[in-house]
């Protein structure tokens, strides 16, 4: 059977096995863990890092640093163990050369004790003497002797280069480092020649016990930063949205592929039943028949996945959805569980279809006609109706989700949608036909009437080919619009909370300078990380002057005091009046008063006065200063900073993160369509090679060859047209709720946004492949079919 019908077969052949690879790559990048130790702590056999806090969902940050009277007891036991040759404390803070760029997040200063843990050295001169010396990366091209203006988060410092190191970061002093650094999370210890580094590592775990964590080995790979964790877990959401899709669609594609099979060989499960098959015979026919297109499908699947990874992997990292120097390990067992992915989704695509042959009677071996009625049954309109409500129902919910759910939410409307209207497209393929063909009824030349009653009679071919159609269009139109919907809604809510003339944002450095900030009339708003010092997760917070009350309607907080969101405040029990401890950047606890308790629509979690902010952690960096009065701010080029309208500001604040949810947008829209140009050919092409008895019939009619390719390329555009239309309806609930609950939680007007470029492409697109998987095949059979007697069999 599936030899002698392997064009049939083809849809779900391609279809598993891009599900498979999909699946074997996704699995392997998300099991590749990091990018390895960073390099400037590679040189250190043993790390000792501070204890690590549960993380909050979607917040990256370092663990909290121990106190500096900790700090020093730690690192005078460490250094005390029999083998250890010197304990490092490593202390990090914001620098960076002027014209250079740097990252968001990024310290690359480091006092110069810390570059014996690294696995890089000098290149040329000598470590930094004096308060005023620096040793840079050779890469920025500074011979030793040579002045370099390095940006800090006071404002730029003039340094003299002492000498070069081979990989990156600025070495000052230890004793400068300890005026612009925070507190102590690491201490790096080197061994003295001949040390067991196993002995040190027990040694080190005892003297350290509850107060922190010892890392040898690949286990220091946990010590990279945290920019970096952030990087991966959005690759990891890309990955994970990817396999999810891939096997749905494959699912979905299989499904409607074998629904179609079955419908045109009834004649043939006919004269099976009638030779004397049983019900249960035919349902194994066809699982037999998944499983071997799954087996070896699966099979190509797996070494295609096997050679996508490293493919995959290098441009994720290009996209900026996976750290640099990020690489793919092999799994043995991710490529073995893929493979019996492929059977098993061929299987469950093949159980509705095997359900329809089972009820094949002997009597339809006699049959002639390929025309057919649409066959809803109870079950059919039952599952039709209840995926279309559950779509509704996910629709109307979505109106009222919080931001999180809101997008679960959406992508659940449209595949119960999609699923639904496929489900019941039988019961009313032909009324919508008959209203989309309307203006063909009327139009003179037989063509057009052929075109539309074989459309409107031929239900089963029409509704098989209209599915993947249905299914591309409302994923592009959801995906899209979804994040141009979203990524609108709160630009415009950000600037409208917003009162101030014009706001001075960072420019190739990952914040501004008190520098940058100082003599602009208005307010700043500078980053930083806090921890509850009865422990929890780690906390972003903001550091603001009083005039922030006035520019984002925000109370400021006075000296000794704290505004916490209502999320925090749930979270660790707090109310007006009450005190919170936090421990801060420096490793110092401050007990502040709780001033006030607002709502969650600010970008931090705490606001706390600036001031405190500053002394506390001596690498803040403002985020954005938004200038309330006075003449246009022109700082200069060394700061990096300029000046933008605050719409603008909204709009860039998160550019980072838009671009990479546009990337992953591409990627899952690219996805879909590539499934649609497997469906919708593999329909159009077995749909067109089971029509030469059609063709041989209208040539001895008197059509002409071109007509009759005219009327198979008018067929394949009604179709599409169809499907688009379904489509744009199986997304509309969830845009129209999406919209309505963005407006709720942003306190805007949302109008959902169609990002119509997508969907143009993506209907073209569908077009494109149906044109070529129906016109070339027709043209094929017509040159070899020639013109016969009309009766025989095709």
């Amino acid at each position: 059977m599936v030899r002698q019908r392997w064009v049939s077969f083809l849809g779900c052949f391609v279809a598993v096995a891009v599900g498979v690879a999909v699946v074997t790559m996704s699995g392997l990048i998300l099991l590749s863990g990091g990018t390895g130790v960073p390099a400037r702590l590679a040189g250190a056999p043993v790390l000792v890092a501070s204890p690590e806090e549960a993380p909050a969902s979607g917040v990256f940050a370092q663990p909290p640093p121990w106190s500096p009277e900790r700090a020093e007891r730690l690192r005078g036991a460490l250094a005390a163990l029999p083998g250890v040759d010197a304990a490092v404390p490593v202390r990090d803070f914001y620098a960076q050369a002027v014209g250079t760029e740097q990252r968001a997040g990024e310290r690359q200063g480091h006092g110069w004790s810390t570059a014996a843990l690294a696995s890089f050295g000098l290149t040329a001169g000598g470590p930094p003497a004096a308060a005023g010396d620096i040793v840079v990366d050779r890469a920025l091209g500074l011979p030793p002797g040579e002045r370099v203006a390095i940006l800090t988060a006071a404002g730029p410092v003039d340094f003299t280069v002492s000498g070069t190191m081979a990989g990156p970061g600025y070495y000052v002093t230890d004793e400068r480092a300890a005026e612009l650094a925070g507190g102590v999370r690491v201490i790096g210890l080197t061994l003295a020649p001949g040390a067991d580094p196993a002995r040190v590592v027990g040694s080190a775990r005892e003297v350290v016990g509850s107060e922190g964590r010892v890392l040898s080995g690949s286990a220091r790979g946990a010590l990279a930063p945290e920019r970096d964790e952030m990087t991966r877990w959005i690759g990891a959401q890309v990955v994970t949205a990817m396999t999810a899709l891939s096997v749905f669609v494959s699912v979905f594609v299989v499904s409607s592929s074998f629904a179609f099979t079955v419908a045109r060989r009834r004649r043939e499960f006919g004269l099976l039943r009638a030779i004397g098959a049983t019900p249960r015979q035919l349902r194994r026919v066809l699982y037999g028949e998944a499983a071997s297109v799954g087996v070896l499908a699966a099979g190509v699947g797996s070494v295609l996945g096997l050679l996508m990874a490293p493919v995959m992997a290098g441009l994720l990292v290009g996209g900026g959805l996976q750290p640099v120097g990020f690489t793919v390990r092999f799994t043995w067992w991710v490529p073995v569980a893929a493979f019996a992915l492929g059977p098993a989704v061929a299987l469950v695509g093949v159980w509705w279809a095997s359900r329809r042959a089972a009820r094949a009677a002997p009597l339809d071996a006699m049959r002639e006609a390929v025309v057919d009625a649409p066959p809803m049954t109870r079950g059919r309109w039952l599952a039709g109706l209840g995926l279309t409500g559950l779509g509704m129902a996910c629709a109307a919910g979505t109106a009222v989700a919080g931001p999180d759910a809101m997008v679960l939410l959406g992508l659940g409307t449209a595949m119960s949608l999609t699923a639904g209207l496929t489900v019941l497209s039988p019961a009313f393929t032909r009324p919508v036909v008959s209203a989309l063909t309307r203006p063909l009824a009327i139009s003179p030349g037989a063509t057009a009437m052929l075109v539309r009653e074989s459309v409107r009679t031929a239900v089963r071919r029409t509704s098989a080919s209209v599915a993947p159609v249905l299914a591309t269009v409302a994923f592009a139109v959801l995906i899209t619009s979804t994040v141009e919907t979203t990524a609108g809604a709160e630009t415009v809510s950000e600037a409208a909370a917003v009162r101030a003339e014009a706001a001075i944002v960072p420019r190739g450095t990952p914040g501004l300078s008190a520098a940058a900030v100082a003599g602009v009339e208005g307010t700043a708003v500078l980053s930083t990380t806090v921890y509850p010092g009865a422990g929890g997760s780690a906390l972003l917070a903001a550091g603001v002057f009083p005039e922030f009350e006035a520019v984002r309607g925000a109370p400021a907080p006075a000296e000794g005091t704290v505004v916490v969101s209502a999320a925090v405040a749930a979270a660790h029990g707090l109310e007006e009046g009450a005190g919170f401890g936090l421990v801060f950047d420096d490793g110092r606890t401050e007990r502040l008063r709780v001033a006030a308790v607002i709502g969650d629509d600010l970008p931090h979690q705490l606001l706390l006065p600036a001031e405190l902010v500053r002394a506390r952690d001596p690498s803040a960096l403002a985020d954005v200063v938004f200038r309330t009065g006075g003449p246009p701010a022109r700082p200069a080029a060394e700061l990096g900073a300029e000046e933008v309208s605050v719409l603008e500001q909204a709009r860039g604040d998160d550019a980072e993160e838009e671009g990479l949810i546009r990337l992953f947008t591409l990627i899952l829209v690219a996805m879909t369509a590539g499934y649609t140009a497997i469906a919708v050919g593999s329909t159009l092409l077995t749909a067109t090679s089971d029509r030469a008895r059609d063709f041989r019939v209208l040539r001895l009619s008197g059509a002409s060859r071109r007509q009759v390719l005219m009327a198979v390329a008018g067929e394949t555009c009604c179709v599409v047209a169809i499907g688009a239309v379904l489509g744009l309806a199986a997304a509309a609930p969830a845009l129209l709720g999406m919209g309505h609950g963005l407006g709720e939680n942003l306190g805007v007007p949302v109008e959902p946004v169609v990002a119509w470029p997508w969907v143009v492409g993506s209907v073209g697109g569908c077009l494109l492949v149906g044109l070529a998987a129906s016109v070339l095949p027709a043209r094929r059979v017509l040159r070899r079919a020639g013109v016969p007697g009309a009766g025989e069999g095709g």
